[in-house]
């Protein structure tokens, strides 16, 4: 399903950018999506097999009006093909390669306190001078790290909580024993 939702996403991007329409078709692939994992009925009508991929079509052109054609047109594809079970994972692709694009990288900082806003600021602003991206910052707080901080950068971590700490030491101490 990965292999699917990769070919499916990245020919939608080309098509996007080709017509210069990449920020409209990220933006309404994921109202639709958004649309269909809050409502169940929806899942049922675009996810079962027991209605056609005409039936679904005709779906597809009732519910959504006024949307861009490239991505309806890819909508009606998903469903003649019987791909709409994949759509969620295509706009994850998409968003992903729309950062790329983009040159926007998402950053969560997590720590067991609530940060001083300036200190947020300042590891963001540091992360933007190191990779040379537009970042999009968000703060968390996990009580059960106990201190420190935890640092995703797009899919990378870098855990320097005082869990991470102490779980490495008693893994040192049960292989000692």
């Amino acid at each position: 399903m990965e292999e699917v939702a990769r070919v499916y996403s990245e020919a939608l991007f080309d098509v996007a950018k080709e017509h210069d329409s990449l920020d409209e078709i990220r933006d309404q692939l994921g109202e639709v999506a958004d649309a269909i994992a809050k409502d169940q009925d929806l899942q049922v009508f675009f996810f079962s097999p027991y209605f056609s991929s005409n039936e679904k079509r005709d779906g597809i052109k009732k519910t959504i009006t006024g949307a861009n054609p490239e991505l309806v047109n890819f909508l009606e594809l998903l469903a003649e093909k019987h791909r709409m079970p994949a759509l969620f994972r295509i706009r994850r692709r998409f968003d992903e390669l729309w950062d790329q694009e983009n040159q926007r990288l998402e950053v969560t900082l997590t720590s067991a306190v609530e940060l001083d806003p300036s200190v947020v600021e300042s590891v963001g602003a540091e992360i933007e001078r190191k990779t040379g991206k537009t970042i999009e910052l968000r703060s968390e707080v996990d009580e059960s790290i106990i201190g420190g901080l935890v640092l995703q950068v797009g899919n990378r971590v870098l855990d320097a909580s005082i869990r991470n700490r102490l779980e490495k030491l008693r893994r040192e101490v049960a292989q000692a024993a």
